[in-house]
């Protein structure tokens, strides 16, 4: 499943800078393509995670909010939120992905790019949403 690492990697880089511009999704990731290359199951994956998880923002920040006490988006990095809005996109849109797998990519990805407690944080935050998805 490298593919899968490399894709999730990819659609972390299009959905946090679609933070900080106010383009069209598939304008981000022409641009990305443009300057970066990937295999085409790496392509597939991450055009599907962004656009999934950009189209379903709101529903996803509303998940997050409600899974993170004393934390609200807006005190969140913009990579950590990045992060778990593309995992809660695949938690409930991804159902041939087994939760603890998203949780763990999230988690590396988290190590990698965020801060030093970002994994922690991300891991907490997963944690507490799969736990209320799966009761529903």
């Amino acid at each position: 499943m490298r593919g899968r690492r490399k894709a999730r990697e990819i659609a972390l880089q299009v959905l946090y800078s679609l933070n900080f511009v106010s383009i069209d999704v598939e304008k981000a990731l022409d641009l990305f393509w443009g300057n970066f290359a990937a295999p085409k199951t790496a392509k597939d994956f991450a055009a599907t995670l962004v656009h999934g998880t950009w189209e379903h923002k709101d529903e996803l920040d509303k998940l997050i909010s409600g899974s993170s006490d004393n934390w609200s988006l807006g005190r969140m990095s913009k990579v950590d939120i990045s992060i778990l809005r593309m995992a809660a996109f695949e938690f409930i849109y991804c159902e041939d992905i087994p939760p603890k797998v998203t949780i763990n990519e999230a988690i590396d990805l988290g190590k990698t790019f965020g801060s030093e407690n970002s994994g922690a944080f991300i891991n907490g935050i997963l944690d507490n949403l799969n736990l209320k998805l799966s009761k529903k």
